[in-house]
């Protein structure tokens, strides 16, 4: 579904963040998932990747991740 260039960048991050012992979680807005949609097209990728969220609206953002509204405001989503 991913070119073959992102799926190998994206494997050489998952391998990286494996290495370190951390995990990933991704906020996502204008690319609707796609990062956390390429991530789990590598095996094994639910041993880094924690979690996902598409906040879309200025509404998800500021309630599902404490975004302040006055950033948004001031900055645009």
């Amino acid at each position: 579904m991913f070119p073959a260039d992102l799926v190998e960048t994206a494997t050489a991050l998952l391998a990286s963040l494996r290495a370190k012992g951390l995990r990933l979680a991704a906020a996502e807005s204008c690319t609707g998932g796609l990062v956390s949609g390429l991530l789990t097209e590598i095996p094994g990728a639910s041993d880094v990747l924690e979690r996902g969220f598409v906040t879309y609206s200025n509404a998800a953002k500021i309630e599902m991740l404490s975004v302040p509204a006055a950033v948004i405001d001031r900055h645009g989503a």
